[in-house]
C-alpha cells in the first residue's frame, strides 16, 4: 500500500516551498529557483493586466512583491481581472492580491503601496531597490515619468501598452518601447520622453525599455450596440469619448489581459532566473 501524501500543514517550510515549486526548479534549475526566490519586483497597477503579472510571479515562486494600486474592486472589472469576483467587489485590489498571494506562496513578502504613481510622486514610491518594476499604468504622462525615473535609477522596468479595443492574442508583440506600433498610450509616452525626458529622438536608437504591445487594430463601441473599426469622433466638449483604459469606452476581455501580463511576467521571470548564466 502506498503511504498517503503529507498535507501541506505537516511539511516544513521549506519542504512546503519546495513542493509547491519544485516544477519550477525542473525548468530553470535549482539555481534559477533561488534568484526567483530572492527577487523583489514592483508592479504597478494592478487591474486587468497588472493581476495577471502578480499571478504569474506568485506562482512562480517569486520571494518579495510591492503591489502600488488604489482602486477597489469594481463589477466591471469581473471581465478581464483575476482578482475581481462577487465577493471581492469593494474592496481593495492590493489588499486582495496580498491574500490571493499568500495562498499561492506562503513564503512570498507583500507589500502594499496604496497609492497612484504620478509625476511628482514617483521618485518616491520607487525608492526601493527593486530587480524589475512592471508598468502597468494607463496614463500616458504617468507612464513616461516612471519610465525616466527607472532608467536614470538604473532600475529595470518593463511597460505595457493599452489592451482594450482588442480580440486577438496572437497579435501581442514583445519589442523595445522606441519600436512599438499601433499603440496609441506608448505613441504618447515615447513622444513625452522624447520631449521632456531626453530619450533618444533618432527613431533607430533603442531606449532599452522592453515593451509588451499589440499591433492589433482597436475595435471600437459604435454607440449602439455594435462594434466598428473606427475610431469615435471626441465628444462635444472634446474629450474622447472612447478612453484607452480598459476601464474606459474601449472593451476588453481576459485572453487579451492576461496574455499581456503573462509575456510581461516571462519576460521577467526568464531574464532573473538565467541572471549570472
Amino acid at each position: 500500500m502506498m503511504p498517503e501524501p503529507l498535507m501541506h500543514s505537516e511539511l516544513t517550510p521549506d519542504a512546503d516551498h519546495a513542493r509547491r515549486f519544485g516544477g519550477i526548479a525542473r525548468l530553470y534549475g535549482d539555481a534559477g529557483l533561488q534568484r526567483l526566490s530572492q527577487a523583489h519586483i514592483c508592479v504597478i497597477g494592478v487591474g486587468g493586466v497588472g493581476s495577471w503579472v502578480v499571478e504569474s510571479l506568485a506562482r512562480s515562486a517569486v520571494g518579495r512583491l510591492t503591489l502600488i494600486d488604489m482602486d477597489m474592486v469594481a463589477l466591471s472589472n469581473v471581465n478581464r481581472q483575476i482578482l475581481a469576483t462577487s465577493e471581492t467587489v469593494g474592496r481593495d485590489k492590493i489588499r486582495v492580491l496580498q491574500d490571493r498571494v499568500k495562498q499561492i506562496n506562503p513564503q512570498c513578502a507583500v507589500e502594499l503601496v496604496d497609492d497612484f504613481i504620478r509625476p511628482e510622486n514617483v521618485a518616491d514610491l520607487l525608492c526601493s531597490r527593486f530587480d524589475y518594476v512592471v508598468d502597468c499604468i494607463d496614463d500616458f504622462r504617468c507612464k513616461a515619468a516612471l519610465i525616466a525615473h527607472c532608467r536614470v535609477a538604473k532600475i529595470k522596468v518593463i511597460t505595457v501598452g493599452g489592451a482594450g479595443g482588442q480580440i486577438d492574442p496572437t497579435k501581442i508583440r514583445q519589442s523595445d518601447l522606441s519600436r512599438t506600433q499601433h499603440d496609441v498610450l506608448l505613441a504618447r509616452t515615447r513622444k513625452l520622453l522624447r520631449q521632456s525626458y531626453g530619450l533618444p529622438r533618432n527613431p533607430k536608437r533603442s531606449f532599452g525599455v522592453p515593451c509588451v504591445y499589440s499591433d492589433e487594430q482597436l475595435v471600437f463601441p459604435d454607440g449602439a450596440g455594435g462594434v466598428s473599426l473606427q475610431r469615435p469622433l471626441p465628444s462635444g466638449d472634446g474629450s474622447q469619448s472612447n478612453a484607452l483604459s480598459c476601464a474606459g469606452g474601449l472593451g476588453s476581455i481576459t485572453h487579451v489581459t492576461a496574455t499581456f501580463g503573462l509575456l510581461a511576467a516571462g519576460y521577467i521571470l526568464n531574464a532573473l532566473a538565467h541572471e549570472g548564466d
